[in-house]
């Protein structure tokens, strides 16, 4: 009962008569309980938890009350330990994060009230989770828009804009910032809408028109009172559009880093790494749809079988190679889209593919060319996708598995990698948690006939697959990496076995990384 409900009923237990009591009278709560500020207000609800004051509920809805031999739930320690490791997974891995994205199913009800079409508001959905998450474009669309209810030609569309406003982010913001009379005062969720439209009028060259109009509408999405500076700015973008990439490609740097959406500096650096035409190129190129190679796991599956499901559903895989090596069990895959079939999911749950680049690959196979070591180091074993690709290939060459010790500097990792070898079926002699720069702290004399270092690195050599790495990385980042990637390798070679071998690589395309 409520002190309003007693005050209430004291009045019908009082000698009043009828009519006093029909005679309306305010109610004033007790000035000791009124609530004046959150710390007051914490306080009370802490009494009221400890000292359970509440007149209404006093715990008769306890189970154990209704039923005194009722024993509480417990909970497993194989239980404990999933849940944990979930949660340690999620706080550690944007990625993991990204992938557990619940479900949309109409995109407008993330927003505020507009005119925006769906492709648009999905792609601008996916560009504040990929910003505000620092996670990857292609997981985070993985998991909002290829799970959403919009039509295939909005997903698309929708896709396209997110890995457009990814890659180009930084030379978007150039041009948005040259039309802001204050930069720095606009708001994340605003830019982001602004980059869609900016991307739209620069790099696809889209009607002026529908790219303005629905610039507006995107920005009205997230902030209505902005709706009036959007179409200012946007019909400023779309003036500046005719001069960009304002300057001359051909002799100044600054342009030409505009012109293929990479940041001034690390332009300047692949020239002087490999050359004008050859970074050019690769500038290019990192602007281009990535291929999608799978890898055949031959402990789980022949790559007859694999091929013959593909064909079912419309799809070709092509043996590939990568740096004239051609790895057994590497395909590419014809059509992207056939991995959203389910019998085609149903081969990655059985373990039987895996989503792996054919360069790397090649680094695996590279690391079985000298025959099979009777024991083998891998540093940097991460979530485990070389280590099923080398044990797939050592047993497609000899018939087994290797005698494999792999090591990551993060626990999450390992805890992935153990769980990711039993779904594909491999066998890991000893998975170690620790910093490879110090192997002799770790593995005391202890020697292999073979060390793989996967070496931690910039990803410069993924930027098709990873188009934001290019905004996120730094010269000093860069620095850092080249000093522990020669700390890592004088730690391995102390613990090479006589007549062993050290296997390298990076997935970087920086002079200082790969000399």
């Amino acid at each position: 009962m409520t002190e309003k409900d007693r005050f209430e009923r004291g009045n019908a237990d009082s000698g009043e008569s009828q009519n006093e009591r029909r005679r309306p009278r305010s109610w004033t709560p007790n000035r000791e309980r009124r609530v004046k500020s959150k710390k007051s207000f914490d306080k009370q609800k802490m009494d009221h938890l400890v000292e359970d004051k509440s007149p209404i509920y006093r715990g008769e809805l306890d189970p154990r009350k209704k039923d005194p031999d009722r024993k509480p739930r417990s909970v497993s320690r194989s239980e404990e330990k999933v849940r944990q490791k979930a949660e340690a997974l999620a706080e550690n891995d944007p990625s993991l994060q990204a992938r557990r994205e619940p479900k949309i199913t109409d995109f407008r009800d993330q927003f505020e009230k507009c005119d925006a079409s769906p492709g648009r508001l999905a792609a601008l959905y996916a560009t504040q989770r990929v910003r505000r998450r620092n996670a990857f474009a292609q997981e985070v669309i993985e998991s909002t828009i290829d799970r959403s209810r919009i039509s295939p030609a909005d997903r698309a569309f929708a896709t396209l804009l997110t890995l457009g406003v990814v890659s180009t982010s930084g030379s978007l913001d150039e041009v948005i910032n040259r039309c802001l009379a204050s930069p720095r005062d606009i708001k994340p969720d605003v830019r982001d809408a602004l980059r869609i439209s900016t991307y739209e009028v620069i790099y696809l060259r889209k009607e002026p028109h529908a790219a303005v109009n629905q610039g507006v509408e995107l920005v009205r999405a997230v902030a209505p009172s902005a709706a009036g500076l959007a179409n200012a700015v946007l019909h400023r973008i779309l003036t500046s559009a005719e001069s960009f990439p304002f300057g001359d490609p051909t002799s100044s740097i600054g342009a030409l880093a505009l012109l293929y959406a990479f940041p001034t500096w690390l332009a300047r650096r692949l020239i002087e790494d490999m050359g004008s035409a050859a970074a050019i190129e690769l500038m290019r190129s990192a602007n281009d749809q990535a291929p999608l190679f799978i890898h055949v796991n031959a402990l789980q599956a022949s790559d007859d079988e694999v091929i013959s499901l593909f064909k079912e559903v419309g799809a070709e895989l092509q043996p590939a190679e990568s740096g004239g090596i051609a790895p057994a069990g590497c395909y590419r895959v014809s059509k992207a889209r056939s991995l959203a079939d389910g019998r085609i999911r149903r081969l990655f749950q059985q373990g039987k593919i895996l989503v792996s680049d054919a360069s790397a690959q090649a680094v695996a196979a590279a690391v079985l060319e000298g025959g099979a070591p009777e024991s083998l180091l891998e540093v940097g074993a991460g979530r485990g996708t070389k280590t099923i690709m080398l044990q797939s290939m050592a047993y497609r060459l000899y018939g087994d598995q290797l005698n494999i010790t792999s090591m990551d500097s993060h626990g999450f990792k390992a805890e992935l990698l153990r769980d990711r070898a039993r779904d594909y079926g491999v066998r890991i002699e000893r998975i170690v948690t620790g910093n490879a720069t110090r192997l002799d702290a770790i593995l005391p004399d202890q020697t292999f006939d073979a060390v793989f270092i996967d070496a931690p690195c910039s990803g410069l050599g993924t930027l098709r697959r990873h188009q934001e790495i290019r905004w996120r990385i730094t010269p000093e980042r860069i620095d850092e990496l080249v000093q522990t990637e020669l700390a890592l390798l004088k730690s391995a070679a102390g613990h090479v076995g006589a007549g062993g071998s050290i296997v390298y690589a990076t997935c970087s395309v920086t002079y200082a990384e790969n000399n």
